[in-house]
């Protein structure tokens, strides 16, 4: 199998699993599972974002870097958002402040950087789906799920600035937050889904 057809099918096959796992963690509400798999998924996302990439054509090679390029800024925030959570947060005693600034559940900074982080993530479809010239019905709805998804990015963005998760978090048990993840993971699972085939077909 070629090497590029082969890395670009193993990151489809990442972000499928990981997306379903951590929909399945949510639901259970295992949080440690949930951040373990989000650990991973960045660098499926990579490997995915990589092969369609290599994929498009010269006159889309702007879009495509574009999306790369983001795809890379998003995998170095979630990467250390969920780091912090599986070690620091996870091993340490840790104080009310810094508690309240890097435990997820706190909606503080941490969590600022995990929206910012897949807000980019959003940009990253975006600009990856436009490089896309989509030729089977397969194609069209994983250039269509990629595009749309970037409206995801102004949500992300600016909706913690009005520090309406802060006053979310001071009260309930989280449930809304992670219904909302699992209709995101809902949303986005067929992306992997759909990638993989895109690349078994080239």
């Amino acid at each position: 199998m070629d090497m590029n057809k082969m890395i670009s099918q193993a990151g489809s096959a990442i972000v499928t699993v990981t997306v379903f796992l951590f929909a399945l963690f949510l639901i259970i509400n295992y949080s440690m599972g949930s951040f373990f798999v989000c650990l991973i998924l960045p660098l499926g996302f990579i490997m995915l974002t990589a092969g369609l990439h290599n994929e498009c054509e010269n006159d889309r090679k702007v879009a495509a870097n574009i999306g790369m390029v983001l795809a890379a800024v998003y995998c170095v925030f979630i990467m250390l958002v969920y780091f912090t959570q599986l070690t620091t947060v996870n091993n340490e005693q840790l104080t009310e402040q810094a508690a309240k600034l890097l435990t997820m559940g706190k909606c503080g900074l941490i969590f600022n950087y995990d929206l910012l982080g897949y807000g980019i993530m959003a940009l990253s479809t975006f600009f990856t789906g436009l490089s896309m010239k989509a030729k089977s019905k397969a194609d069209k709805w994983l250039k269509a799920f990629m595009m749309i998804h970037g409206v995801f990015y102004f949500s992300c963005t600016f909706m913690p600035m009005t520090g309406m998760f802060s006053r979310m978090s001071s009260g309930g048990d989280g449930l809304g937050g992670r219904l909302a993840l699992v209709a995101w993971c809902v949303y986005f699972f067929p992306v992997g889904v759909l990638s993989f085939l895109y690349f078994r077909k080239r």
